[in-house]
């Protein structure tokens, strides 16, 4: 529509516990090494079992315990890695996907630049809403536009005029959904907005888009993009 509105196992006893005590004190001064090479832990375990003592064995739970803790520690040790595989390949990406971003249209909860040209805004009424208002501030803060609007989630489009039917002047606008229920206000959020990428960068790991008008989000916060019409 167009709208025009302002756990550790425990040690085992033996008769002999020097090489047992001696792989646990190695693998205590590795420190992180246990959660980096989950292969001492497994050796750790497998001294401890050669050297029991046959007149008092560990329990069963022991062992099932100190088992549950290895399969954990290598799992651990797969996720760890394979998050390493994925940030360094994101980060092998990022520069010749981002290319893909440059003259899309993001979707994002920010500022847009209006040009004369209408804007995408996607609603998001507050649960229990009876009414709805889109209200339309300039970059000072200042309302422009007021008005309401069917409660729905439906994209819908501002045509950039005012009450009166006099074009806004170009300029960077946020556009804001105020919910009521009997009257009375119970939400007021900021609404999304399509926005033409214009530059697109890394910064500190984050991909970071640059908008039509200078304004900048973080490609996370973006929730749609699209092709240009």
């Amino acid at each position: 529509m167009d709208i025009a509105f302002a756990n550790t196992p425990q040690a085992t006893s033996a008769p002999n516990l020097a090489a047992a005590t001696a792989a646990e004190r190695d693998a205590s001064s590795a420190g992180p090494m246990v959660s980096s090479d989950f292969e001492t832990f497994l050796k750790m375990l497998t001294v401890q079992m050669e050297n029991q003592d046959p007149l008092n064995p560990i329990e069963s739970s022991d062992f099932a315990v100190q088992l549950a803790t290895f399969s954990g520690v290598e799992q651990q040790v797969k996720t760890n890695d394979l998050l390493d595989a994925m940030s360094a390949q994101l980060g092998a990406m990022s520069i010749s996907d981002l290319a893909g971003w440059v003259g899309m249209e993001a979707r994002a909860a920010t500022p847009a630049w209006f040009s004369n040209s209408p804007l995408t805004l996607q609603p998001d009424p507050a649960s229990g809403a009876e009414h709805t208002f889109v209200v339309v501030r300039d970059s000072a803060g200042n309302m422009v536009d007021r008005v309401e609007i069917p409660v729905s989630d439906k994209p819908l489009q501002w045509a950039g005029v005012d009450a009166s039917g006099n074009p806004i002047p170009p300029g960077l606008y946020t556009f804001h959904l105020q919910s009521f229920s009997q009257d009375k206000i119970i939400g007021d959020e900021q609404m999304a907005v399509y926005s033409e990428v214009v530059e697109a960068r890394v910064e500190n790991g984050q991909t970071m888009l640059v908008l039509a008008g200078g304004g900048e989000v973080l490609a996370a916060d973006i929730d749609a993009l699209r092709s240009p019409k």
